[in-house]
């Protein structure tokens, strides 16, 4: 069992607390949290050992989950880092590019591992149907949450539609070409909601769309391509395989049949992939134990990572010059 230790008690913190402490992969040592009074009353309620600073959470440990705002993210993966301990580190991985790419840099200089937190990655509905999304040609994504003033110190690109930006990454096997986007400010003083459309080099154009400010939540998205459609749904768990295939000769009584103007006939049919349920958060965080443990890449690399915040930054500049 890895020791591990969390940085940040927050809303989010707590959970990864939590999990890690019911984990059969990691060996929950403490936490630090810069708020005193939270950190008591985290430590008095649940019985978490609780640390005095970060270097001496970092000394005790193998691996640091790094659960703490986004500011904070660069100079407590630094420090860990150059301690020779692990990262775990909760989504996005920094504040700007800049730091993200210097992350990336450190961890090789001091040969360790480090996964960022894109938690859609492990929800069922996705990983039910990844392996069956091949060379989308179109996307479409809708993430819509109720407003909550938690997260609105950040425009809702980097609160929202990151998520969707690193799904999109992982399973496009192309380069971005060109971003085009817009937003408004409605309750914050940045975007709460916004579109994008993300063109690549292999002709995929994906369209995104967050917002904070809905009266429902939703979180879906749909892939197109030859002879698919894919639909995930993350927040009910659930996905649909739509796919064509040349119509039998002589059709069955309940078959679905389409014909062209040139006479071609295709037959619908639907697959409901099987999602097992599971816990995201546990999922993420055990498989980094395994990478660790097995020597392998983790599953959402630092570099991934990096990426989703590159593209999400360049989102946001072609906002700002729209203003």
């Amino acid at each position: 069992m890895l020791k591990v230790g969390v940085l940040g008690a927050g809303h989010l913190g707590k959970i990864h607390l939590r999990l890690l402490n019911q984990s059969e992969k990691y060996e929950l040592v403490g936490f630090y949290d810069a708020f005193e009074e939270n950190a008591n009353k985290v430590a008095a309620e649940f019985g978490y050992k609780k640390f005095d600073s970060i270097a001496e959470l970092i000394a005790a440990v193998d691996v640091v989950d790094i659960v703490t705002p986004t500011m904070q993210h660069f100079e407590c993966a630094k420090q860990v880092i150059e301690a020779g301990k692990h990262i775990f580190i909760e989504k996005p991985i920094s504040n700007t590019v800049a730091e993200a790419e210097e992350i990336i840099a450190l961890a090789n200089k001091y040969n360790v591992k480090g996964q960022v937190g894109h938690v859609e990655r492990f929800n069922p509905a996705f990983t039910a149907v990844k392996d069956k999304i091949n060379n989308p040609m179109f996307i479409e994504t809708h993430r819509l949450a109720e407003f909550n003033p938690r997260g609105t110190d950040v425009p809702v690109v980097l609160d929202l539609m990151i998520h969707d930006i690193d799904a999109i990454l992982s399973v496009v096997k192309s380069k971005v070409k060109s971003v085009n986007a817009s937003g408004v400010a409605v309750i914050s003083d940045s975007p709460d909601i916004s579109n994008a459309r993300i063109e690549f080099e292999n002709g995929c154009v994906a369209n995104i769309t967050s917002s904070r400010i809905s009266m429902k939540n939703m979180r879906k998205s749909r892939f197109f391509q030859k002879d698919a459609y894919i639909s995930v749904d993350y927040l009910d768990k659930v996905c649909e395989v739509v796919r064509m295939k040349d119509a039998p000769e002589v059709p069955g009584d309940f078959d679905m049949i389409l014909q062209n103007a040139e006479g071609v006939k295709k037959q619908i049919y639907f697959d409901n992939p099987q999602v097992d349920a599971n816990n995201a958060i546990l999922d993420e965080l055990e498989t980094f134990a395994d990478a660790i443990n097995n020597n392998t890449t983790p599953i959402v690399t630092l570099e991934d990572g990096t990426e989703a915040l590159r593209v999400a930054y360049q989102i946001i500049e072609c906002m700002n010059e729209r203003k």
